[in-house]
């Protein structure tokens, strides 16, 4: 097969949730650049609009934002349900809305663990959950795709550890679901960001920035790229992923990170 070929998307639809800014815009606009019919799925509104019309500026009707909260199910079946009734079906998913507040384990209450738990793992499970469901309904297989961590694979810094009890939820969830989905030709997969500049790392009030700095400058000094990773690399990993090019991947996770690991 033709390397374009390969890389088109065309007459696929893809749901990306938390996909109105940082890593998710990335990977919408990649999978959207390569042909697919894109739904961002996000719990900010407005920012989920800007994004899809932005999309539907280069190609009109291939994009439409549908308000989701990932941990509520009523909320999940609806954006299955929206995607239908405009797209038809669905053909990939990409599990990526997350949380990571930063709190350390002696000021941290079972709600603020659970809050993000029902987020990043429960809201996974949810979404592939009924995503699958449709795909299997649907009889042609499917891509699915979690964005995992490199917390899921070592520990991050104090303050994150209800997010690393996600990652690596999600991580052991990615391999059990590849095995479940496989008789139905759904490859499901992950990637592994690294440091990742997105409006979450990199607010725009001074204070906070402040703050932000002294966590992440450190950081920075154990990655061999000596810099952040920007929110397309991941992009087009997930191009990758949700492409031909991965058609003998299943239960596989990539890490993104700029070498941070190696350190």
């Amino acid at each position: 097969m033709e390397i374009n070929k390969l890389l088109d998307l065309s007459g696929k639809v893809a749901i990306v949730t938390g996909g109105a800014m940082g890593i998710g815009q990335g990977i919408a606009a990649r999978l959207h650049q390569a042909g697919a019919k894109v739904v961002i799925a996000d719990m900010n509104g407005e920012a989920a609009n800007k994004t899809v019309a932005e999309l539907n500026n280069i190609l009109p009707e291939s994009a439409m934002a549908v308000k989701t909260d990932v941990s509520q199910n009523t909320e999940v079946t609806n954006m299955v349900a929206k995607t239908v009734e405009m797209f038809g079906g669905v053909d990939i998913l990409v599990n990526n809305a997350g949380i990571y507040p930063f709190e350390p384990l002696s000021a941290m209450t079972e709600d603020d663990f659970m809050k993000i738990i029902n987020v990043n793992l429960l809201g996974a499970f949810l979404c592939t959950k009924f995503v699958s469901e449709q795909m299997i309904k649907q009889g042609h297989g499917g891509k699915i795709i979690n964005i995992t961590s490199i917390d899921a694979i070592h520990p991050s810094m104090i303050g994150l550890a209800h997010y690393d009890s996600s990652k690596h939820g999600l991580w052991g969830f990615t391999k059990n679901v590849a095995l479940e989905l496989a008789e139905h030709k759904i490859w499901v997969n992950a990637i592994a960001p690294g440091g990742i500049a997105t409006p979450g790392v990199t607010p725009s009030d001074p204070v906070k920035m402040e703050a932000m700095k002294a966590t992440i400058e450190p950081f920075l000094k154990k990655i061999p790229m000596h810099r952040m990773g920007e929110s397309d690399e991941i992009g087009k990993v997930a191009l990758f992923l949700a492409s031909e090019m991965s058609s003998y991947m299943t239960g596989s996770q990539i890490v993104v990170d700029g070498g941070a690991l190696l350190s």
